[in-house]
């Protein structure tokens, strides 16, 4: 600081006032959830990127997505993304209202295991879950579950004929480099991310509060939430 204005005691004090208001005009810049909004964009891309090929993906999707109770959206899955000799990725969950009809707000996952493995050589691919049954939501609400163990998963078929299993918990979808691969997600551990939903919310939230009760919102998540929106009307 200038020596000039150190001498002067009263314009030494309107500085450091200036300065502290400059410091303190934005304080949430530092806390802001950079991360997880960036999850949350790409997982709008992704969602809407898989709808676009009415081809291979979308036309069965459109047809049969009045099943859906929820939807649980991976970026981008990798191997060695979760633990050592493993793959997996961060997504994110968003429920249903059965009455409404309205999407819930987004909550935060992790997918990974030591077994689960991409089988097509590729290091990475985007994973879309179609969750169709009420059992399905009810274990995601949990901490952590494992699919083909607590709830039933079958990849998701392809072209506008294709039929699935209708006793399938899970319908997954995967998708590498814009080619539809397989992707073995049985026992594959899904977990909800705590921090991130404290850190996205701004306060401690559990699943059930985000997905269920509607307890806390956030501005961000309105581009993900009209696209997934779109995709019922």
């Amino acid at each position: 600081m200038d020596k000039k204005i150190m001498k002067h005691p009263l314009i030494f004090c309107i500085a450091i006032i200036t300065m502290g208001m400059l410091i303190f005009a934005n304080p949430t810049t530092a806390t802001e959830p950079v991360e997880q909004q960036g999850l949350v964009d790409k997982a709008r891309v992704t969602f809407e990127n898989f709808m676009a090929d009415e081809q291979n993906f979308g036309e069965w999707f459109r047809k049969n997505l009045h099943e859906a109770k929820g939807l649980l959206i991976i970026p981008n899955l990798l191997k060695g993304g979760y633990i050592v000799g493993g793959s997996g990725g961060s997504g994110v969950l968003l429920v249903k209202d059965a009455k409404t009809g309205l999407w819930s707000q987004p909550a935060f996952y992790t997918m990974g295991s030591v077994t689960l493995g991409l089988q097509i050589g590729g290091e990475a691919a985007e994973v879309v879950m179609m969750v169709r049954t009420q059992k399905a939501v009810d274990k995601l609400l949990t901490s952590s579950f494992k699919l083909g163990g607590d709830a039933s998963i079958s990849a998701g078929p392809v072209g506008g004929g294709a039929k699935s299993n209708v006793m399938t918990d899970i319908i997954s979808y995967s998708r590498s480099k814009g080619a539809y691969v397989g992707v073995s997600l049985e026992g594959a551990v899904i977990a909800t991310r705590a921090q991130w939903n404290q850190a996205y919310y701004g306060k401690a939230v559990t699943p059930v509060e985000i997905l269920v009760e509607n307890s806390v919102s956030s501005p961000g998540s309105t581009k993900l939430i009209e696209a997934v929106q779109r995709a019922f009307n």
